[in-house]
């Protein structure tokens, strides 16, 4: 576990994300993060959680159709 401190940035209040924590996220300055809230509090990530939803839309759409694309590609 890393405490992280809150500090004045501007008008605002920010959190400085250690290197190391930077390294495990795989982000780098410019790029965007996440919260969501979860039953066990809230979740970082640089992963999109609405483009994972539509992606599995898509997925489940795709099996669905599955035989319909199948006949399609031939």
């Amino acid at each position: 576990m890393t405490a992280l401190k809150l500090t004045q940035i501007g008008n605002s209040v920010g959190v400085i994300l250690p290197k190391e924590l930077l390294t495990r996220l795989r982000v780098e300055k410019g790029d965007s993060l996440f919260v969501t809230e979860s039953p066990d509090g809230l979740t970082l990530t640089p992963y999109d959680p609405s483009l994972t939803e539509e992606v599995e839309r898509g997925r489940e759409f795709m099996r669905e159709f599955r035989d319909t694309f199948h006949e399609l590609a031939k």
